[in-house]
């Protein structure tokens, strides 16, 4: 492994607001790592960070806020995983999730509870995704929140599209002695979806607002078509809630998504994942947003404790 991808020797920056600290990567993938909340009975990880990584190099580690760019989950082209065709007609590589995660970023500007990261794409990005632009991630801290936006920038002369997200991996259950069973997560979605090996979505039927983490039908479920802007997840009292707001309207866009996802039933973490758009956003078209020459388009979320 080269030496600059062991975790260990990854630069990082902290932030310390009020009760709660900050742990971010800028170089490595812009990823916020940590999140510890200070309280009476002890300190509280709000985000999931592995104390063992043994050697997993940092962009494939299972913890923090990875970047999903420029298209998030698994992209296909008519069956072939990891790549997508481009609107001249060609095919060309995309790893999951897109390669933000594993990238190098630069910091851009940095202030006392605010960071602005810039992506320097390297050759293999730029030969899947061969744009003029620049792709930034802009994190403002706060005590018990924190924001986060992904803003696309096109220097060019052509569009170019894009469905980023976020895949935030939380602490569950964060109460000694509690089960995922003791949490739910409410949200109201028109659909959801499940991804085939194909690329394709299973489309799947559910009303409920209500769900409990321990539901296996959650796993790797995808939700769209949102009618509000705020999920909230949490123990069953609701006391202790977490909620994520997409965009700054009651209503998201009508594409924007909502993934749940965990690695296995009994797994530490539990990711709730804001995307742009489905998985495989380049081939079906679904949460596929495209930004003009010249023009700007900026995905934000808030995560907050209130």
């Amino acid at each position: 492994m080269p030496e600059d991808l062991v975790p260990e020797k990854i630069p990082t920056e902290t932030f310390a607001v009020g009760s709660s600290q900050y742990v971010i990567s800028p170089a490595m993938g812009c990823r916020l790592m940590k999140w510890t909340l200070s309280t009476f009975s002890g300190d509280r990880e709000v985000l999931y960070w592995p104390e063992d990584r043994g050697e997993t190099p940092f962009a494939k580690i299972r913890g923090g806020n990875p970047i999903l760019f420029p298209f998030s989950g698994r992209s296909y082209d008519r069956g072939v995983l990891h790549a997508w065709r481009d609107p001249r007609g060609v095919r060309r590589t995309m790893p999951i999730h897109g390669f933000a995660r594993q990238g190098r970023f630069r910091i851009a500007e940095r202030s006392d509870n605010a960071l602005t990261a810039v992506l320097e794409p390297d050759g293999e990005a730029m030969e899947a995704y061969p744009y003029d632009y620049t792709f930034a991630v802009r994190y403002r801290f706060e005590e018990l929140a924190f924001s986060v936006s992904l803003i696309l920038t096109n220097l060019g002369n052509e569009r170019i599209p894009w469905s980023a997200g976020h895949h935030f991996y939380f602490n569950v259950p964060w109460h000694t002695g509690a089960n995922r069973s003791d949490y739910q997560l409410h949200m109201d979605s028109r659909k959801c979806a499940y991804p085939s090996p194909e690329g394709k979505l299973i489309m799947e039927k559910d009303r409920e607002t209500c769900h409990n983490l321990a539901d296996i039908k959650l796993l790797e479920r995808i939700h769209w078509e949102l009618r509000r802007n705020r999920i909230s997840f949490g123990p069953k009292g609701g006391e202790e809630d977490v909620h994520l707001i997409i965009g700054n309207d009651p209503v998201p866009q009508k594409n924007h998504s909502l993934v749940t996802w965990s690695e296995s039933e009994t797994a530490p973490f539990y990711c709730v994942e804001p995307w742009m758009g489905p998985p495989n956003a380049a081939e079906h078209g679904k949460g596929l947003h495209w930004v003009a020459p010249g023009e700007q388009q900026a995905f934000d979320v808030e995560v907050s404790l209130f």
